[in-house]
């Protein structure tokens, strides 16, 4: 079994550690400067980290709803539904020296993948980094399909 692995991320300004099997979808696709995407091709799960403008105008929980409504948009969804939001405890992060604030959304939303026309309801679990003194809002998206 392939080991766990740490993979720099947008250049190497910071880094993750990617479970075994995990792909890099730039090498199969092209993926935003502000985005690194990876995937599992056997579950389907994928992971994206953004890299995200600060949403100044929604504080505490309305702004990990934001995002998540906002990837919603993006993919197509046909509904999205949050189940639950709960604040990160800064003192567990490595960036607690830069993060203002930390929410986990989990939620799920109907969406149909490219070329197919069936919705399916796709599980996200979203955390969010608010970095205000870098105006970025670093959103990690981690995706679980039926």
């Amino acid at each position: 079994m392939e080991p766990s692995r740490n993979y720099p991320l947008f250049g190497g300004a910071f880094s993750s550690i990617l479970p075994p099997g995990a792909i890099d979808v730039s090498d199969l696709r092209p993926v935003p400067d502000n985005q690194e995407v990876f995937c599992h091709p056997v579950t389907d799960q994928s992971l994206i980290v953004e890299l995200l403008e600060f949403q100044a105008h929604v504080l505490g929980e309305a702004a990990a709803r934001y995002h998540f409504e906002d990837v919603g948009g993006v993919q197509g969804a046909r509904t999205v539904q949050v189940e639950s939001v709960q604040p990160l405890n800064l003192e567990n992060l490595a960036l607690r020296g830069y993060c203002q604030e930390a929410w986990v959304l989990s939620g799920k939303q109907q969406v149909a993948k490219e070329n197919q026309q069936v919705a399916k309801d796709v599980t996200l679990n979203l955390a969010l980094l608010r970095l205000p003194q870098y105006q970025t809002d670093l959103l990690l998206t981690f995706s679980q399909p039926p």
